[in-house]
């Protein structure tokens, strides 16, 4: 399968790309604080961990997020959306990854799930797309379909702050 869009790999650099014709999504939460929490939050990530802890099927080619490694999300059981991760990240402040969406997915577009720890040791988690309707039924859903994505980003927030809650340092 092939990707269903042009600009394979431009959220590795800039999380606010979005060519013309997409809509973008950046939602940005905070995690917690500490290197733990930092690693704790990357592993969750890089794993696919977070994403089977939001109810979200998960069938990937590996056990790990990596370049070239295939993805179908499934979406309440019936919506099933093929995908591909174009790149990852796991650097000492920085850990996510990309996928890009492959023919059958029913938007076009990247998203990417990024960790990062700030000069402070904050952990923050963005969640950036840019993407647009590709089935007749995203189309049909118009804003209520961008909604949703949003919905979807504050919600990977939650989770992850709640998953990696027991690494926050006591005081």
């Amino acid at each position: 399968m092939s990707f269903t869009y042009e600009a394979v790999g431009a959220t590795r650099e800039d999380l606010a790309a979005c060519p013309p014709g997409f809509h973008h999504l950046h939602v940005r939460t905070r995690i917690g604080e500490g290197q733990e929490v930092f690693h704790k939050a990357a592993e969750t990530v890089l794993t696919w961990e977070l994403h089977r802890a939001l109810g979200v099927g998960i069938d990937a080619a590996a056990d790990r997020a990596a370049p070239g490694v295939d993805v179908t999300v499934t979406l309440a059981g019936l919506i099933k959306a093929p995908c591909r991760v174009v790149w990852t990240a796991e650097e000492s402040r920085r850990a996510g990854w990309a996928y890009g969406t492959l023919t059958g997915h029913p938007e076009c577009g990247e998203e990417a799930f990024l960790v990062t720890r700030t000069g402070d040791g904050t952990v923050w988690l963005t969640v950036a797309a840019f993407s647009k309707a590709a089935k007749w039924y995203a189309r049909a859903g118009g804003a209520a379909t961008r909604g949703l994505q949003q919905a979807y980003a504050r919600r990977c927030g939650a989770v992850l702050r709640r998953l990696c809650a027991d690494a926050e340092p006591e005081f």
